[in-house]
């Protein structure tokens, strides 16, 4: 689940507007612009993707979870620790 998010295919050119001082030391570090804000937008739309997923299945997860306080976990007696 912690895998980055893979975006293959073509690339858009796109307008962004970035703090000047930030992105000129990120060129001194050799750091590719491009690639980093791809990285940053990935992990937010990963995360959002997450939060709308749990707000989604809200109801499905806390009925499991009324389940298991109830009843315990299913499979619980053949565990062996």
């Amino acid at each position: 689940m912690n895998r980055p998010m893979r975006f293959e295919g073509p690339k858009k050119a796109t307008n962004v507007s970035l703090n000047a001082e930030l992105v000129e030391e990120a060129r001194t570090l050799g750091i590719n612009v491009s690639e980093a804000c791809q990285t940053g937008l990935a992990a937010q739309v990963k995360n959002a993707r997450w939060a709308k997923w749990q707000e989604e299945n809200r109801a499905a997860i806390e009925a499991s979870n009324e389940y298991v306080r109830k009843h315990g976990l299913p499979l619980a007696r053949y565990r062996l620790f």
